[in-house]
């Protein structure tokens, strides 16, 4: 599973800032105002090659034991409970208050790694910033800015120097892990069993019985399998309790660590903006997915249409994923899913020759050559293969920078399709190549013919002032 990290402290202490400053995002509101973050949020930041999912909590004031403050301080433990790291922020302006003694210790007594920040530190001191704060008896303890960025490099240091454990016991590498996703009640833990060939999961007719993402080991076909079954994801502005909200994290924490995804949606209740935000989760994040159609067998001929329909209009950016139509109640459709899961699995873990990479690469340019931009074509040289799950290849040439997003998502199309990739995303990065005649305080010149005659013209003109001013000596 992704290692989890929740920013915790009292409010007003720049939690949302820091949240901001690590996901390089503006997701979280920030403002001068205490208790502006009501409710958490949660996204991903990246250090080096490690991925985390960071959560920020409202403000913790534990004491307070009605309205608002009380949902607050309840998701905030939950989340201390949860999470592989707190971060405690505490304000460097303000010194040490109340309030964050009674947070401390219930940071303390939780056995968990964590580091005490000492934010809006900008300015001051180390010894005296760090003074006061030496009696709550951390051993992780940094003064911080996080409107600032000061302080964030060393962060994300002591992050990666932690010891973490990146499988869960039990759980080997080389098996595939197959992640079901989908909105509540559509029938996921339903499949989950029908696949597992046992009632292992709770099936009710409400929305909302998984909360917590639970893996279980299966065999298809004499290959072996880890299945995991996900809580459902709702509207945001329909997640109301605390307990539905963290298990959002705990299945976007398990889709990051599957090989393969299911993504289910219910015959009867079409294609969802839910469901698109979920699919959009999956491809960011690289990995394979299916599309399960669920409760195929109890609509009529004319839902059947109407939701195939959909499928085409709804769904052109992922018509590499194959949709396979199921009853989960029934059992019917299940063996043309896993077939599809394994081709997915096999496409995103395909390894392919340099030779065969540049030959599509040639094949590609030559039936569509990127524009002409600033008087200059990017000219891509030649690729290699960059990874796998998802297959990654590497372009390298010149002025690649100016390449639009359109035509790389055309190399990924045309790459994806020469390879017969099924079910895989596939990426493509470029890299541009450095020109070591040009010094790095050069400024970028206009290029043509009358612009390089120019510089010719005027590098001859000092030569010949050189050697006239030798001659006259």
């Amino acid at each position: 599973m992704m290692i989890t990290i929740a920013i915790v402290g009292r409010p007003n202490v720049g939690k949302s800032s820091l949240f901001n400053r690590l996901t390089k995002s503006r997701d979280a509101l920030v403002a001068d105002e205490p208790g502006l973050t009501r409710d958490r949020h949660y996204g991903k930041f990246k250090i080096e090659q490690s991925q985390f999912i960071l959560i920020d909590t409202g403000g913790f004031e534990p004491k307070k034991k009605v309205g608002i403050a009380k949902e607050m301080a309840l998701q905030t433990r939950l989340a201390i409970d949860e999470c592989d790291l707190i971060l405690f922020v505490v304000d460097a302006r303000e010194g040490l208050h109340p309030i964050d003694q009674h947070i401390a210790d219930i940071v303390r007594k939780n056995d968990k790694n964590k580091i005490l920040l000492i934010n809006k530190a900008e300015g001051m001191k180390t010894e005296m910033v760090c003074a006061e704060f030496y009696s709550f008896g951390f051993k992780q303890i940094l003064p911080i800015s996080s409107a600032h960025g000061e302080g964030i490099s060393l962060l994300k240091e002591m992050i990666i120097d932690f010891d973490w454990q990146e499988e869960p016991s039990g759980i080997t590498k080389n098996i595939p892990k197959i992640t079901i996703v989908g909105r509540p009640n559509v029938g996921k833990s339903t499949l989950t069993n029908a696949l597992l060939g046992e009632e292992r999961f709770i099936v009710y007719d409400e929305a909302g019985t998984t909360r917590d993402a639970v893996s279980a080991e299966f065999i298809f076909n004499k290959k072996e399998f880890i299945l995991t079954d996900t809580a459902g994801i709702r509207k945001k502005g329909k997640v109301i309790a605390t307990i539905e909200k963290f298990s959002i994290i705990k299945t976007l924490s398990s889709i990051e660590s599957s090989n393969v995804v299911i993504l289910v949606i219910d015959a009867s209740g079409g294609i969802a903006a839910q469901d698109m935000h979920l699919i959009g989760f999956v491809l960011e994040s690289g990995k394979s997915i299916v599309i399960a159609i669920n409760k195929w067998d109890s609509v009529s001929a004319y839902e059947k249409e109407k939701i195939q329909n959909e499928i085409d209009q709804k769904l052109p950016f992922v018509n590499f994923a194959e949709k396979v139509f199921v009853s989960a109640l029934k059992g019917s459709g299940l063996k043309l899913l896993m077939n599809s899961v394994i081709k997915a699995f096999k496409s995103s873990s395909l390894k392919f020759s340099t030779p065969q990479i540049n030959e599509v690469l040639s094949n590609a340019i030559q039936t569509h050559q990127p524009k002409i931009i600033k008087g200059i074509r990017p000219k891509l040289k030649f690729a290699h293969q960059g990874g796998l799950n998802p297959p990654t290849v590497i372009i390298h040439g010149n002025h690649l920078k100016e390449i639009s997003k359109d035509y790389i998502r055309y190399l990924e199309t045309f790459f994806r399709k020469t390879f017969e990739l099924v079910g895989t995303p596939l990426r493509v990065e470029l890299k541009s190549g450095r020109n070591p005649y040009q010094e790095k305080s050069e400024k970028i010149k206009k290029t043509g013919l009358v612009t390089r005659r120019k510089n010719i013209d005027d590098f001859r003109k000092k030569m010949k002032e050189k050697k006239a001013k030798k001659l006259s000596q």
